[in-house]
């Protein structure tokens, strides 16, 4: 699916397009920003993000007094807790990570306690490391594909982490032959991942070769480093955004897309 692309003054009247990898409709947030800058947007989504099995989540959230701390790496995990517990309980501290997970909370009534000044999860252990007082049991409510990172940092500092699944992160269904058809003209410019779930399924999606074939003529942009890994252990050296939200990739995305043609 593409979108109608917005002209700028000043731009070249040919620009090649911008893929989104995640999973959102053409009027989702990282689209939006995309086409604001003028930008054409071509939605390849890798993933799709669907309810989970949500029943461990369910039985810890009954017994929320025994935590300290939750701690939300996406917000995607938001609705699942707050759809059952619409208020804070007293006495448990939030952590998220990034701005973005942060807004959508307090949106929903839920004051935040700790943001790291990055949005990643080894900056979120150091946030921790920091606390004068560590945390003892922390509730962290992830992606059925979440990487241990947070829920190992946190226990090297003495805490006891209880992950359980909130959402489920699986493959979409790309249309394949559109993507190549794209590669095959030279269509695209740059490919945004905002998961490193997204590099994986992508490349399953589209094979190992045409992968490499798009970006060999395309730029990688990330929206961090965890991502920009997943990219790296690919051969491939991703821009990495410098804020870590949707809008930080957008505006990498725009800067880089400015020397292309």
């Amino acid at each position: 699916m593409t979108d109608t692309r917005l002209r700028r003054s000043g731009e070249p009247a040919e620009r090649r397009a911008v893929v989104v990898t995640r999973a959102e409709s053409a009027d989702g947030p990282l689209s939006s920003e995309l086409r604001r800058l003028g930008l054409q947007v071509l939605l390849w989504p890798a993933v799709s993000v669907t309810a989970g099995d949500t029943t461990a989540l369910e039985q810890a959230l009954r017994s929320v007094e025994r935590y300290d701390w939750i701690v939300f790496a996406s917000r995607n995990a938001v609705a699942p807790v707050i759809d059952v517990l619409p208020v804070r309980p007293p006495g448990l501290h939030v952590a998220a990570v990034g701005q973005s997970t942060a807004q959508v909370l307090k949106a929903r009534g839920w004051d935040v306690d700790l943001v790291p000044d990055e949005a990643n999860a080894a900056s979120l252990v150091n946030a921790f490391a920091a606390l004068p007082r560590k945390p003892v049991r922390v509730l962290y409510p992830a992606s059925s594909r979440a990487l241990p990172t947070i829920a190992e940092g946190l226990t090297r500092l003495g805490a006891q982490v209880d992950q359980v699944e909130a959402y489920r992160t699986e493959a979409a269904s790309l249309n394949v032959e559109d993507c190549r058809a794209w590669i095959e003209k030279g269509g695209v410019g740059a490919v945004t991942f905002a998961s490193p779930s997204a590099v994986i399924e992508l490349e399953r999606a589209l094979g190992e070769q045409d992968f490499d074939r798009l970006l060999s003529s395309a730029a990688a942009v990330a929206i961090g480093p965890t991502t920009a890994r997943a990219l790296a252990e690919r051969g491939r050296t991703a821009v990495v955004a410098e804020s870590a939200t949707l809008r930080g990739l957008a505006l990498a995305t725009f800067k880089l897309m400015q020397t292309r043609h």
